[in-house]
């Protein structure tokens, strides 16, 4: 199945992907305005994220351009410090890092509000080496979107160019991202998406 084509999302050129969706209807605009408001402070709440998608899932930290953990709504340039279930990477303290490479809220279609956090692996902030503290490569990507339209609201989690990463880590980090792969832990992360997606409406 071909990716979908979403506002935002960059393009897919190579590798796995994936398209995540889930969304609730509801008979009042009022009360989709209102759920919607709660949707937003789950989604720009990243500490939590675990918390809507389940305690075996991967632990999200936002932490800043030096890599301080910081408990308020992400900005461009900021991190998210991941802690995945199984081998941590040897060569980071066991955490994966990805980096916020968009943010914006513009609307397509019938919706009436929208948000979008877009990212992509990353070397651990602040590091001078060019590493990638991740299992998949720099091209890949990870896009979070909500919205709102007349009688609904939506969740949406698209991944891109999902190619594992082997050029640009250690030896250790080759073999680890291997078993990653190899063990099933991609497609393991779909299901995780999902759950986040649905914990994230499950009000």
């Amino acid at each position: 199945m071909k990716p979908k084509k979403v506002p935002g999302v960059p393009e897919h050129y190579k590798g796995a992907h994936f398209d995540t969706e889930s969304d609730r209807v509801f008979d009042d605009p009022m009360l989709a305005a209102q759920q919607f408001q709660y949707l937003k402070e789950r989604f720009f709440n990243i500490n939590h994220w675990q918390e809507y998608c389940g305690k075996m899932s991967a632990e999200f930290k936002l932490c800043d351009k030096h890599g301080f953990y910081v408990d308020r709504i992400p900005r461009m340039g900021d991190f998210f410090r991941i802690d995945i279930p199984g081998p941590g990477n040897p060569e980071t303290k066991g955490y994966d890092w990805v980096e916020i490479v968009a943010m914006d809220d513009h609307c397509f279609g019938d919706e009436l509000e929208r948000h979008l956090i877009s990212c992509r692996p990353s070397k651990p902030p602040g590091s001078r080496g060019d590493n990638i503290a991740h299992f998949y490569s720099p091209e890949a990507s990870s896009t979070f979107i909500i919205s709102r339209g007349p009688n609904y609201i939506k969740v949406g989690i698209y991944g891109r160019n999902e190619v594992a990463n082997f050029s640009r880590t250690g030896i250790i980090g080759k073999i680890r991202n291997t078993f990653i792969t190899i063990g099933g832990f991609l497609n393991a992360t779909k299901f995780q998406w999902k759950g986040l997606a649905e914990g994230f409406l499950d009000f």
